[in-house]
């Protein structure tokens, strides 16, 4: 059974720092792309940052370059998204998504919320 279980989300103020972590279980973790989207009340769904299954390869949504970073740790199954400089805009329910040819698994999610 995969499980992609999230953490690190809180409440933090506007020019604050936060890492995510998503921790996987269950799949082959070295051979999925993983990604971060979040989605903010009343807004579509939006890809932040994803990263190749190696990871060699990063994009990034233009709102948050230069700010967040997404890294992976393969022997510990766990992608990152560290997050610098947070905007108010940047409240959402953050979701680590992990893809591999046509089979997709989402995390539950972390709220993250920048507030003063």
């Amino acid at each position: 059974q995969v499980q992609l279980v999230e953490s690190g989300g809180g409440l933090v103020q506007p020019g604050g720092s936060l890492r995510l972590s998503c921790a996987a279980s269950g799949l082959t973790f070295s051979s999925y792309a993983m990604s971060w989207y979040r989605q903010a009340p009343g807004k579509e769904r939006e890809l932040v940052a994803s990263i190749s299954s190696i990871g060699g390869i990063t994009n990034y949504a233009d709102s948050v370059k230069g700010r967040f970073t997404i890294s992976r740790d393969n022997p510990r199954n766990t992608v990152y998204l560290h997050m610098n400089s947070l905007k108010p805009e940047d409240t959402a329910v953050y979701r680590c998504n992990a893809k591999r040819s046509s089979s997709r698994y989402w995390g539950q999610g972390t709220q993250v919320s920048v507030s003063s």
